[in-house]
């Protein structure tokens, strides 16, 4: 669970750290060229001038410093523990590790300068180069560290636990969620099967109920985990819960010492010395996510660009076809049941919502779903853009935001997720989608519960092609107009 997160965060940190590396290096050639000429020092080797070229011709005659400094100086971070649980760590702890690692990294630069016999290479260029480094490295951590708290602080990336258990392991691992605040990881409430504990509080969290009552309060509260930290003979207790959450998609893990199991996605991890049994019903790694997150803000950012002229223009018509706001706002159900606001453009006559009870028993649509063909309170310019789907443009702006992904189950109305069943409750593990396998397979020509299978087959089987492939669908289906009304 963190420990995943946080060697990711440090293969991050290493990259960001390489990069530093390699700038500074650039920064270190005009400096030194500035201060040669400036105290009368004489010409550098292989300088020629004070531009980009001349940079380029200093880098082809000395790119072993480059190529060397930066790896001895990340296995020298990594040494001296940088890269390890970096949000737990003070900034002067980073930054005392960091000038220890100047004494190791410095003495390997001079030992490659020895061996490859570099004798033009400029001394005063090394040790700007040297000095530059030292302050780019330390000067990137505070913004990198304030940055990722700053996100935690805006709820970005934050787990909801409830956590099962309230005995002495349970409070010490309570402790320590509590230290890492960090970390984000939010501690909603706790479980205790003892009826005379409900309504408690321990270290400030309550009790919100026994072990039997875990299906309805992750119906009734946002929990991305649950964690089991109880007594072995709590092991019979905890059977039912555990397939509860697995029905609806809701990771678990079970913190006990007992033994390595070798079963399909289930996997052994720790939290901060807690050993954990994970139970993940949705198996992804954490650069895949990050990968597709960029991919959500770099294509929603180019598509919003690009698409604003044709939005401006739409909004423009509605205003001047019917009255009534340009965007249809609506609350809907993201990851794990978290409530948004979906942007759409109106393509309904205005209070069409309080119009819907009286058109309910045309219904064309099996389960919890609303459609019919022929809607009456849809305006014209609303059928050419649901046949189109531009109406649903505005939701780049959601996907921008991070409620929404381009890929991904269509999310759902609260009022419909009250009536799923509770294998269907699973598709809500994934960050809800613009477009999916539902979209690009006829849409309203599908029926709910076949709808409800395809979100958990993506799910299961999800990967960055899958994604890809099913976006180049929904180009071909968008032109088409195959499947909407």
């Amino acid at each position: 669970m963190v420990r995943e997160k946080e060697a990711f965060l440090g293969n991050v940190i290493k990259l960001v750290d390489s990069l530093v590396i390699a700038l500074a290096f650039f920064i270190a050639y005009f400096v030194s060229f500035y201060l040669r000429d400036e105290l009368a020092l004489g010409d550098m080797a292989f300088a020629i001038s004070m531009d980009f070229d001349g940079f380029l011709y200093f880098l082809n005659r000395n790119y072993l410093l480059l190529v060397g400094y930066i790896p001895a100086w990340i296995i020298a971070l990594s040494t001296q523990g940088v890269y390890t649980d970096f949000r737990a760590k003070s900034f002067g702890a980073v930054t005392l590790a960091i000038l220890r690692s100047t004494l190791v990294t410095t003495f390997l630069l001079s030992t490659i300068i020895f061996i490859f016999k570099m004798t033009l290479t400029s001394r005063l260029f090394v040790a700007t180069y040297i000095v530059i480094t030292v302050l780019f490295l330390i000067g990137a951590k505070y913004p990198l560290r304030y940055f990722l708290d700053y996100l935690h602080k805006l709820g970005f990336n934050q787990v909801n636990l409830l956590i099962v258990g309230t005995g002495k392991r349970s409070i010490q691992f309570i402790k320590t969620v509590k230290q890492h605040s960090n970390w984000g990881l939010r501690i909603v409430g706790l479980i205790d099967d003892d009826h005379g504990m409900f309504g408690k509080e321990i270290e400030g969290y309550r009790v919100l109920g026994r072990i039997q009552d875990i299906p309805f309060i992750i119906h009734r509260k946002v929990i991305d985990r649950v964690i089991f930290v109880v007594p072995r003979l709590w092991l019979n207790r905890i059977d039912e819960a555990i397939l509860a959450c697995e029905r609806e998609g809701i990771a678990t893990s079970i913190s006990m010492d007992l033994y390595n199991l070798r079963i399909a996605k289930v996997r052994q991890t720790d939290f901060s010395g807690f050993p954990l049994l994970e139970f993940e019903t949705f198996n992804a790694r954490e650069w895949q996510l990050f990968i597709k997150r960029t991919l959500d803000i770099i294509f929603s950012s180019i598509l919003i660009a690009l698409l604003s002229p044709l939005m401006l223009l739409v909004a423009l018509i509605i205003k001047l076809e019917s009255r009534g706001p340009i965007f249809f706002k609506q609350s809907r159900c993201g990851l794990n049941g978290r409530h948004f606001t979906l942007f759409k453009f109106r393509s309904m006559v205005q209070n069409a919502e309080m119009k819907k009870r009286f058109l309910e028993k045309q219904n064309e649509m099996d389960g919890p779903v609303f459609k019919i063909k022929s809607d009456p309170r849809i305006t014209k310019i609303g059928r050419i853009l649901r046949k189109t789907s531009i109406d649903e443009l505005p939701q780049l702006f959601n996907v921008l935001r991070g409620d929404m992904s381009l890929v991904g189950p269509r999310p759902p109305l609260p009022i419909e997720v009250e009536m799923y069943q509770l294998w269907q409750r699973r598709r809500l593990s994934l960050k809800p989608g613009i477009t999916c396998i539902w979209q690009v397979s006829g849409r309203n020509k599908i029926r709910f519960e076949r709808w409800m299978e395809m979100d958990l087959e993506y799910i299961d089987n999800w990967s960055l092609w899958l994604d890809f492939k099913i976006l180049f669908k929904t180009f071909f289906v968008v032109i088409s107009g195959y499947g909407a009304s």
